[in-house]
């Protein structure tokens, strides 16, 4: 656990689309700690059902071979058109091959293959992909590519231009080599689409990496400060983790999904209290210890989320159980030093607003004992010599009777 607090079970800084392996999935990052916070970006919705305008031929280096070889102009009868996908000319999609038809789109949830060509606004060719592989609407890619495949009918070639926040954003991306906000043209060829597979039926091995798969792109986004695709991501990865199976599990496999399933609530709930979810961000804490009562960063971000509440009590009673475990957590020991502080001032503030409120309770009662116990001893006093003199006199009396008899 860093300084930072966010202390993430995650691996790389870049963002990229991921090649084809086994099943289609790829392993963005490997195990690792920490990353850099970034500020959130815009984050927009699923595109709205737009009619696919089609059939127009570009006029770029990209779209050699693809062009009229007779006539500089469009045949009669096309027209080259854009679709403006989100109605904000910031993600447009052409048709550059026809494919078949509607009905051969794929559907959200399905594990698609595309080739992908990735070139820079100036058309320098950033990165060629052959037979890349995801699950469309997952957010395992760029929003670009995620938005417009599930606009490609199967066979269909398309050209997208997109702006950098559907793409690699202010941050750019190292692999492949994206510069901060650049915008980027896309060229896709839609090779197939079939459905996601039976987690029941997925082998104990793929279900485990397709967890860890759907978690390590929620690190990826959580890196660029798209906190709600990190929470998406992590919410599919647990609904891996989770399903139930009919394939024969070993103890070490079931201890090994496990700890994906805590790490994914760990992260989730960082991303929540990004959001300001406090309470998803404690249910989310309060899931990860019941598998793992000693788990460090799930006992230190429930103290957070406690203090953010205004529980201080429990909060650093939670905190002081996390540094019991873990003592030498320089992270721990600020934060429970900086709860305690804040704690002991608000509870001096409470104690003045309380003798204001009710007059200064505490030092007029106190004044008042010290008057009645004063008057009770002048009292005692008096009463004391009184009965002396009385006793004096009585004495007296006895003896000049005594004296006359």
């Amino acid at each position: 656990m860093t300084e930072n607090e966010e202390t993430m079970d995650t691996s790389d800084n870049h963002d990229s689309v991921p090649s084809a392996k086994k099943n289609g999935r790829t392993l963005l990052l490997d195990s690792g700690e920490d990353f850099e916070m970034l500020d959130e970006e815009d984050i927009d919705d699923d595109p709205p059902p737009l009619e696919d305008a089609g059939g127009g031929e570009g006029k770029s280096p990209k779209e050699s071979g693809k062009t009229n070889a007779d006539t500089d102009e469009d045949p009669p009868g096309q027209v080259e058109e854009w679709l403006d996908v989100l109605g904000n000319d910031q993600l447009k999609k052409k048709v550059l091959e026809a494919g078949k038809g509607r009905d051969s789109r794929p559907q959200k949830g399905q594990n698609v293959k595309i080739n992908l060509k990735t070139y820079l606004k100036d058309e320098i060719l950033v990165e060629e992909q052959s037979e890349v592989s995801f699950t469309l609407g997952d957010g395992d890619v760029i929003q670009a590519l995620d938005l417009t495949v599930q606009l490609m009918e199967m066979g269909e070639t398309a050209l997208i231009q997109t702006n950098a926040k559907y793409a690699y954003g202010t941050r750019g991306s190292h692999d492949p080599e994206v510069p901060p906000n650049a915008e980027l043209s896309l060229e896709i060829q839609l090779l197939e689409a079939t459905d996601a597979p039976d987690l029941e039926l997925l082998p104990p091995v793929e279900k485990i990496a397709l967890a860890s798969h759907k978690r390590e792109r929620g690190n990826v986004h959580y890196q660029r400060g798209d906190y709600a695709f990190a929470v998406n991501s992590y919410s599919i990865a647990l609904q891996i983790t989770e399903s139930s199976s009919k394939v024969d599990i070993s103890p070490e496999e079931e201890n090994e999904l496990m700890d994906v399933k805590v790490k994914c609530l760990n992260n989730m709930a960082a991303s929540q209290l990004k959001l300001d979810h406090y309470d998803a961000a404690l249910k989310s804490c309060v899931s990860a210890l019941a598998h793992q009562p000693e788990n460090i960063k799930a006992l230190f971000r429930m103290g957070k989320v406690l203090a953010l509440q205004g529980e201080y009590t429990e909060a650093i009673q939670t905190l002081r159980k996390a540094l019991k475990l873990e003592p030498s957590n320089k992270t721990i020991h600020a934060e429970l030093s900086k709860l305690v502080k804040k704690n002991s001032e608000q509870k001096g503030a409470e104690q003045a607003m309380y003798k204001k409120m009710l007059g200064n309770p505490t030092s007029g009662s106190s004044s008042s004992q010290k008057h009645r116990a004063k008057s009770s001893w002048g009292l005692s006093w008096k009463w004391l010599f009184g009965a002396t003199a009385v006793a004096i006199g009585g004495v007296a009396l006895s003896v000049v009777i005594a004296a006359r008899n």
